[in-house]
């Protein structure tokens, strides 16, 4: 079996705190490594504990949690740590300033338990939360605001296919689909997706979004 993912949890409620990991320790591939009740303290133990995936609230005493998550998976950071923001504030705002300090995706709190596992096991893979209909409208509503990592190589550096599969990404479909629309198997998007995001020196796929509007590869 491989190992299981370690998960930080960053919350200033205990309550709030306490559920989520016991819901997540549940899980035989899931392991709270740790627990804190502000942002500086997610930042430090992070380096300790060498969490796979954090848990953030966003308002919280000391550092938020969007400047504990620039700080953990923000551009230039050395090791980025991938971050799963989970807050009760549904606003448009919170998320465009989550996923611009470097969350690779956002919760609401009432959501199911199973939804959270769902999530930190995605955010661990790889994969970005957000269902693409969302990562769309919200990616293209404030993309302009959106500054391209720095060091990104440029579109030239991608095959014809590559772009019509960074395009199809872009518009919110999924392996899936992209696989159906180019008449291909999923295994061959995935291997697009993969070279795709090394070569733009893109985490996931919402900097893969964020990427084809700021290159107005999609409008």
């Amino acid at each position: 079996m491989s190992a299981p993912i370690r998960v930080l949890v960053c919350d200033d409620q205990a309550l709030i705190r306490t559920g989520f990991a016991t819901i997540i320790d549940a899980q035989p591939d899931l392991a709270v490594v740790g627990e804190c009740g502000d942002g500086r303290a997610a930042v430090d133990l992070a380096a300790r504990l060498n969490p796979d995936v954090v848990v953030m609230d966003v308002r919280m005493p000391v550092l938020d949690g969007i400047e504990a998550t620039r700080l953990l998976a923000g551009a230039g950071v050395a090791h980025p740590v991938k971050v799963l923001v989970v807050t009760t504030f549904n606003l448009d705002e919170y998320v465009y300033e989550a996923l611009r300090a470097g969350a690779s995706g956002f919760l609401l709190k009432d959501a199911p338990a199973a939804q959270l596992l769902h999530g930190i096991r995605t955010v661990a893979s790889g994969a970005a939360l957000l269902a693409p209909e969302v990562t769309r409208k919200l990616v293209g509503r404030y993309a302009a605001r959106i500054r391209p990592a720095e060091g990104a190589a440029t579109d030239t550096a991608l095959t014809p296919r590559e772009l019509e599969v960074l395009r199809l990404i872009a518009t919110g479909l999924s392996n899936g689909e992209i696989a159906a629309t180019l008449v291909i198997s999923q295994e061959t998007v995935k291997t697009y997706v993969s070279r795709l995001l090394a070569k733009l020196g893109l985490r996931d796929r919402v900097q893969a979004v964020v990427h084809a509007y700021r290159s107005g590869l999609v409008t």
